[in-house]
């Protein structure tokens, strides 16, 4: 082989490797961008969201609440258990509940929402509890 023919093979070979390389830097860089650590977009929490059933129960003085919670996961494996365990989601808002008075109910909605979505994540075992939002709340 002449050294011409060499030369033009090597220069080549060089330069699709890396242009290959290029191509794939650029492949795995311009897919999905993160989001800002921390912001989810609206259709994600939506989509991990689970909104419980409107619960009545009694309080420690005896008066009556309605309530329903809308609990966000950080994932949908975490969404699919939480639904499979809706039962013991329950459980944990009826015995949160009787626990509080009239006057920790009105005021204490922020510590129960915290109380829940602790025990909640001590429930799962794929993801996690991300939020817990009140949505309706009726107290007789």
């Amino acid at each position: 082989m002449s050294s011409k023919l060499l030369k033009t093979m090597v220069i080549s070979l060089s330069t699709v490797a890396v242009l290959g390389i290029i191509a794939l830097i650029l492949v795995l860089n311009m897919g999905e961008q993160p989001q800002a650590e921390g912001k989810r977009s609206i259709d994600d929490i939506i989509e991990t969201s689970y909104e419980t059933e409107e619960i009545t129960t009694d309080l420690k003085d005896n008066r009556f609440v309605r309530i329903q919670f809308r609990i966000v996961t950080d994932s949908k494996g975490a969404h699919e258990e939480l639904q499979k365990r809706d039962f013991q989601l329950q459980n944990v808002l009826i015995k949160e509940l009787a626990t509080m008075e009239v006057s920790e109910f009105k005021s204490g909605l922020d510590k129960l929402e915290a109380s829940l979505k602790t025990k909640l994540n001590d429930l799962l075992t794929e993801g996690k509890v991300a939020d817990v939002y009140t949505i309706k709340k009726v107290l007789q």
